[in-house]
Parts: C-alpha cells; structure tokens; sequence
C-alpha cells in the first residue's frame, strides 16, 4: 500500500512539472524575443527624444505633427515650462525663432551671409558712405508687412489725439541708380501707405490741390493751412540703392540678393511755414534677404520699406505733435459746413469752439515762427450730421457772427 502511494505521489509531481501545451516563463520564441526588443528600443528612443527635444524639433504622435517650441503662457502663467510642444496647425513662431531661422540658418549660410555684409558694406565705404548703426529698439515697430506682428503705438500726449492730420506726400525724388525702375514713384507709395495704415493720417492727393506754387514755399504753405486744412508737407529722396547677388556654393541653384538705401525726409509744418524736422533712414542689410528669381528687385523692395519703418515712430510723433484745427467752409442759416468730418475722426455731437485766425508768433532773436496762436474766441457750434467723404455740418450752440476764415478746434471730452 505504501508503495502505492508513493508512486501516484511520484506521477502528480512529474505532472506538475510538465504539461502539454504550457509553456515555462523565461520559453520565448525567437520573433517575441525580437518584438519585445524593437518595443524597448522605441520606448528608450522616445524617452531620449523627450529629454534632448530643441526648440523646433518635430514628432509624430497618431499621425498628428507636433513642433517643439516656446510656450506663449511662459512667465504669464505660473509654472508653465518654457517650451513645450505645439500641433503644427496651431503652431507661429516667435520673432526670435523667426529671426533666427528665417535670416541666420545654418552655420555655412551665417557665414556666407557675414561674408557678403562685409562686402557690401565694404563698396560703401570706397563710395563715401558709413553704414549706419541700427539699434535693436528701432526695429520694435513693423506693422503690416508681415516681419513682425502689429504693435501699439508708444504712448504720448498727442493735441487733439483723436482727430486725423491732413498731410501732402510729395514725390520721393529718384537719387539712385535705378531711375528707369522708378524706384522714387514705389518709395512714394510705400511711405503714404505706412502712413494711412496708422489710423491717424489722411494724406491728401496733391494732385487735387489747386494752388499754385511749390508746396514747400512760406506762402503756399499758408494757403494750404487755410483753404484745405492741410497741417504737414513731407519732402523726400531716395538715394544710395546697393544690391549684392550671389549663390551659396553646394547648397542650391538659386541666387540671394541683399540690398540697402537711404530715405530722406523734410517735415515742414503748414502752420509756420517753415522746415520742422529732417530725418534719416537706412535699412539693415541683414533683413532684406531674398532668395530665387528676381531676389535682386524683392531686396530693393524691402530695404525701402525698412528704410521707412526705421524712422516711421519719429515721423508719426511729429506730425501728431502738430494741434489740429479745421475751417468753416460756408454757413447757411443755422447751419455751419465744417470742411472736415467722418474721415478727420468727427462724430456726431462733438463740440468745436470756434476763433478767428490767429497772429503768426516770431522769434525775436532768430527770426523764426513759433506758430499761430489762437485769435478771438467766437463761440461753440455742436456737429449735428456728417456727410460725404470728410465733411459736416453743425448748428450754433453758443455765440454767434462766424465767418468762413474762422478756425475750428475740437473740445476735449
């Protein structure tokens, strides 16, 4: 009987040992064994990629393309990493990401480009011209044309900061060697563009002025002060236009063209009739970069426009610097027609306080216009209906006996 029991004892532990279609843990066939290995190589691949992820560094994740960039709530929101990644539609790059992939790239190319700075730059000194020095903050402003996003005017106490100045371009003299490109004409159009695109100048078409005389003359300045409400006359010329054009060797076919030009402009304020500021621009070479074909003429293009951005902030304060008035153009009954209206910011209700023409203020040392000041007040005239492109009428609210020459000026609120 015993040893009937150990055998049976004997066959259940052979049975446990051993049975058919089990297998033991560390049993693993060849294609599993190399499944399980690719599987710990994509964990680990995925693991270094998350540790060295660089700004602009791209994975995939279920067919979707994430971008590795800055996070735009870093330092706006607490504990937000600086960089994170970003689904490729959702993704923009910031001015520095832009401005480092877009102008420098690769090592050879900032090379290549340093090269050829130098080389230009290098032609303007035989030529007599220094490059000027452009300061970082200078290139804090390019709205609408798309280096850089829009952004708020620097604040300042401007006179009447609602109402429009009137102001005449007049065409941007041609001193370069481009003159069958009419490159004098496009600058022209570009500057009264930028101006207009502010929300704070009409320029006005000289071509609808009927004075007689050169616009910048003492006497026609004064006539279009009165007559038109016009408050700044802007003179310029275009000079010293310089292209560089070459190909990056063993990179690609197509050539990189460089430019850089020099804008001029004289202010002249209608008020006084005289000259009020100068000023001077030249573009960084670094930012007109244009690849492909006619990357010679897109550089041109885009150092003028640089050319004006560098000094557009100091133009719009001069001009907004001027006080702003406008003029009764005739008076029916009750009713006062204002030569300005929709378009010069009025609406609806506004209060004007109306002067006669005021005496023209000179300096007795130097000789020059300070300005006009007020001459004696009249009375109040409240805007009652704005009609046709810039003009309005309003009825008397107070005094009385105006006159077509009379001033208006805009009551602050």
């Amino acid at each position: 009987m015993r040893k009937w029991i150990a055998l049976f004892i004997a066959i259940s532990f052979f049975s446990c040992s051993y049975i058919p279609f089990t297998k033991k843990k560390t049993d693993t066939s060849p294609a599993e064994k190399a499944q399980k290995k690719d599987e710990k190589k994509v964990d680990k691949g995925e693991k270094i990629e998350e540790e060295a992820a660089k700004p602009g560094d791209i994975k995939v994740i279920d067919g979707i393309e994430y971008i590795y960039g800055r996070n735009r709530r870093y330092m706006l929101t607490p504990y937000e990493p600086e960089y994170v990644w970003i689904r490729k539609d959702q993704y923009s790059p910031s001015l520095g990401e832009s401005l480092a992939s877009g102008l420098f790239g690769s090592t050879k190319e900032r090379e290549e480009l340093e090269k050829r700075i130098a080389k230009l730059e290098e032609e303007l000194k035989k030529k007599g011209i220094a490059p000027q020095m452009v300061y970082p903050y200078q290139m804090g402003v390019l709205p609408g044309m798309g280096y850089m996003p829009m952004m708020p005017l620097i604040a300042f106490n401007y006179p009447s900061p609602k109402m429009k100045r009137r102001v005449i371009v007049m065409s941007i003299e041609d001193h370069t060697n481009y003159k069958e490109e009419q490159m004098g004409e496009l600058a022209t159009k570009r500057l009264i563009s930028r101006l207009e695109n502010t929300g704070a100048i009409i320029c006005v078409d000289p071509n609808t002025i009927t004075v007689k005389g050169e616009f910048t003359d003492p006497a026609t300045m004064k006539q279009l002060n009165e007559l038109y409400g016009v408050h700044v006359v802007i003179k310029g010329t275009l000079s010293d236009i310089y292209t560089s054009t070459s190909k990056i060797e063993g990179k690609d076919e197509k050539e990189t063209s460089f430019a850089m030009s020099k804008m001029t402009l004289q202010i002249y304020n209608t008020d006084t009739g005289s000259a009020l500021k100068q000023l001077l621009g030249r573009n960084p070479v670094s930012l007109t970069r244009e690849k492909g074909d006619m990357s010679s003429e897109k550089a041109k293009i885009k150092a003028i426009d640089l050319a004006i951005e560098i000094i557009a902030e100091d133009l719009l304060r001069t001009i907004l610097s001027i006080d702003w008035h406008a003029r009764i153009a005739s008076i029916d009954g009750e009713k006062v027609y204002i030569n300005a209206g929709r378009l010069s910011g009025f609406e609806k209700g506004d209060i004007l306080s109306v002067y006669t023409p005021g005496e023209q203020i000179i300096d007795a040392k130097t000789q020059t216009p300070l300005g006009r000041v007020k001459g004696n007040y009249k009375g109040d005239l409240e805007v009652f209906e704005l009609f046709g492109v810039d003009a309005c009428w309003a009825k008397i609210k107070k005094g009385g006996d105006f006159s077509p020459s009379d001033f208006v000026y805009l009551q602050s609120k």
